[in-house]
C-alpha cells in the first residue's frame, strides 16, 4: 500500500511538472503577442489546483477504498476537459493542447484497464469532434516570429522528452513487478518448503512423509517392487531433556537428523513422525538389506562424539523394520514397524528388530 501510494505520488508529481512546462511555454508565446498572460496564468492555475486534489486524495489514502486505486477515469476526464476548454478559448496556441491530450493518455496508459482506455479514448473523440466539426475554431500552430518558433519547437520537444521520461517509468514499473513477481514465487516457494519441512530437523514433517508413504505403498505394489518402512525412536530421549535441558534436546534432533541425511540414499525418505520418533522409508529395498543399512545408521549415530553437544551425554536409537507386503497399507505396515520398535526396546535398546 505504501509502495502504491508512492508510484501515485510520483506520477502526479509529473503531471504537476507537465503542466508547467507547458504553462512556461504558453508564456512565451504571450511574450510573442500570439496570447495572453492570463492564458498561461489560467492554464497553470487549473493545472495546479487539479494536481493538488488528486495528491489530496492520495494521501489520505481514499484512493485505496476503491478498485481503481489510481482514479485513471477521474483524473483523464478532468485533465482532458481542461484540454479541451482551453483549445476552445485559446485555439491560437491550440497545438500545445494537442500535444498535452496525447501526453494525458501516455501517462493514463501506464495504469488504464482496456474499459477504462476504451472510455478515455471515446471521451476525447466526442470532444475534438465536436471542436473541428462543430466549431470554426482554428487550431493555431505559432511559427510566424522567431519567438513563436521557439515556443512551438518547445512545444515539440518537451513533448518528446516528457514521452521518454513517462516510458522509462513504464519500464522502471515493470521491471518492479518482474522483481516482485520473482520474489513472491521465492516466498510461495518457502511457503512450500515449510509447510513440508520439519522445522526443527528440518526433515519432511507427519502429515507429509505419511503423504510420501501412502504414495510409495501404491507405487511398490503397482511395480511389484520392494519397500521397507522403519520406525525409529531416540532411547531415553525423556532423560536428555530433564537432565540437560529442553534446547540441549533439540540440538540432539537436529544432530540425528543431518547424520541420517548424511549416509542415506537420494530415494530414501526421512520425516519426523513425532517427538524423538522418525519414519524412515526405503524404497526398492528388501528387509535383509534394509537391516544391514539401518544397523549401519544405528552403529554411526551411537558412534558419534555426542559430548561435543554437552558433556558425558551418549544418544543411541532403536529401530523396528517392516518390509511391505501386497495386501499391506501404510496403516497395517506402520502397525507391524511399531510393534517391532517396542521389541527392540524391550530387548534393551540401541538394536535393530525385523518384523
Amino acid at each position: 500500500m505504501v509502495r502504491r501510494a508512492r508510484q501515485r505520488r510520483y506520477m502526479l508529481d509529473m503531471s504537476g511538472v507537465s503542466y508547467m512546462v507547458d504553462a512556461g511555454i504558453l508564456l512565451i508565446y504571450a511574450f510573442a503577442g500570439t496570447t495572453s498572460f492570463a492564458t498561461a496564468s489560467a492554464y497553470g492555475a487549473c493545472g495546479l489546483l487539479t494536481v493538488a486534489f488528486f495528491i489530496i486524495l492520495s494521501e489520505a489514502r481514499l484512493n485505496d477504498r476503491y478498485k481503481d486505486h489510481y482514479f485513471v477515469v477521474q483524473q483523464t476526464s478532468v485533465n482532458l476537459a481542461i484540454m479541451m476548454l482551453f483549445l476552445y478559448t485559446a485555439p491560437e496556441v491550440g497545438c500545445v493542447f494537442l500535444c498535452a491530450i496525447f501526453l494525458i493518455f501516455t501517462f493514463a496508459s501506464l495504469r488504464s484497464t482496456p474499459r477504462q482506455t476504451l472510455i478515455g479514448w471515446t471521451t476525447a473523440t466526442l470532444g475534438l469532434a465536436a471542436l473541428f466539426l462543430f466549431t470554426d475554431k482554428s487550431i493555431g500552430m505559432p511559427h510566424g516570429t522567431p519567438l513563436e518558433r521557439l515556443a512551438t519547437l518547445l512545444v515539440f520537444v518537451s513533448v518528446l522528452g516528457r514521452g521518454m521520461v513517462v516510458g522509462l517509468f513504464s519500464s522502471s514499473l515493470h521491471e518492479s513487478l518482474y522483481r516482485r513477481g520473482i520474489e513472491l514465487r521465492e516466498a510461495y516457494q518457502r511457503i512450500e518448503e515449510l509447510a513440508e519441512l520439519d522445522e526443527l530437523t528440518g526433515s519432511y514433517n507427519r502429515r507429509c512423509i505419511m503423504q510420501m508413504l501412502n504414495d510409495e505403498v501404491v507405487r511398490a505394489q503397482r511395480s511389484n517392487m520392494p519397500c521397507t518402512v522403519v520406525l525409529i525412536d531416540l532411547d531415553l530421549f525423556k532423560q536428555i531433556n530433564d537432565r540437560f535441558g529442553h534446547p540441549v534436546g533439540d540440538e540432539v534432533l537436529r544432530t540425528f537428523a543431518i547424520t541420517m541425511f548424511a549416509n542415506i540414499r537420494s530415494i530414501d525418505r526421512l520425516g519426523r513422525y513425532g517427538g524423538e520418533e522418525f519414519l524412515l522409508i526405503l524404497p526398492e529395498t528388501a528387509d535383509g538389506a534394509a537391516h544391514r543399512i539401518v544397523d549401519r545408521l544405528r552403529a554411526i549415530v551411537a558412534d558419534l562424539d555426542w559430548s561435543a553437544i554437552s558433556h558425558g551425554m551418549t544418544v543411541t536409537m532403536s529401530a523396528g523394520l517392516a518390509m511391505l507386503r501386497p495386501e499391506d497399507t501404510a496403516d497395517t505396515v506402520l502397525a507391524r514397524a511399531d510393534h517391532v520398535l517396542y521389541q527392540a526396546k524391550d530387548l534393551g535398546r540401541n538394536r535393530v528388530v525385523s518384523a
